[in-house]
């Protein structure tokens, strides 16, 4: 797909920047802006999946210490989840996987999620006009959501331990094309063309793309080869995850609304 985009559509788009990881995030790129937060492996993509599923609400939390002593007091309706170097701690009932969120299991439960990069990076952008969880399997559905909400977007990857991450940007770099596909977006400078350019270098091999990143390499070394095959699946949920503070939690838009 070509980038380029009509001096009359030009006018009436939305500003995409992108921020490669948290540690470069100011308060000038969120403030009265919709941001995205993409830990496409797997923390953005598993919130995707357990919204999907039915999860009433996710509350993120940066240790899976916090996580577990505010699930306490919800008793049986909590559902505790996330990782410590890629598997499940200690006590939790699920680890970080998206396909393990099953409707028969965990619909109307309240998901107590902390990861070692995603959750860090929702709590980092909790002061924007809006938050998304945005990942490659619902890229297309966030493209829709921005356009409706109307404010210029910053695409926040989380990276990985403070390092950039290859998959981040690409899910980033799929929210532009999609944007770029309805006339709805122009770049703000070289971040959000490079993550673009690198989405549609990858589209055509998602799952192998993922699979040779540094996070890709973590998840096969822990046997988590499924979890890579579910991430890389471009648009196969249409859910987007919208961040209510006050508790800082994660709701479907249809509830938020409410």
């Amino acid at each position: 797909m070509s980038n380029a985009i009509s001096e009359a559509d030009a006018r009436c788009a939305l500003w995409v920047d992108v921020i490669f990881r948290p540690s470069e995030l100011t308060t000038d790129r969120i403030l009265e802006k919709s941001v995205v937060v993409f830990d496409v492996l797997r923390a953005t993509t598993s919130i995707t999946a357990a919204l999907a599923a039915g999860v009433s609400e996710i509350r993120v939390f940066k240790d899976p210490q916090s996580a577990a002593e505010a699930g306490r007091s919800f008793g049986k309706a909590a559902l505790l989840c996330g990782e410590i170097t890629c598997l499940r701690p200690p006590g939790f009932e699920l680890g970080n996987s998206p396909g393990d969120f099953k409707r028969e299991l965990h619909a109307d439960r309240i998901a107590f999620l902390s990861t070692t990069n995603g959750t860090k990076a929702i709590i980092a952008a909790r002061e924007a006009a809006a938050v998304l969880i945005g990942a490659l399997v619902n890229a297309t559905a966030i493209a829709q959501e921005l356009i409706s909400i109307g404010r210029n977007v910053t695409l926040l990857c989380a990276g990985t331990q403070g390092n950039y991450s290859m998959e981040d940007a690409i899910g980033a770099g799929a929210v532009i094309d999609a944007l770029f596909a309805k006339g709805a977006a122009t770049p703000t400078g070289d971040a959000a063309r490079m993550a673009h350019r690198l989405f549609q270098s990858a589209q055509s091999n998602l799952r192998e793309t993922l699979s040779d990143t540094t996070s890709g390499e973590n998840l096969r070394a822990a046997h988590l080869e499924t979890d890579i095959e579910f991430c890389a699946e471009l648009d196969s949920i249409s859910v987007v995850g919208i961040v209510r503070d006050n508790p800082l939690r994660i709701l479907n838009p249809a509830i938020a609304a409410k």
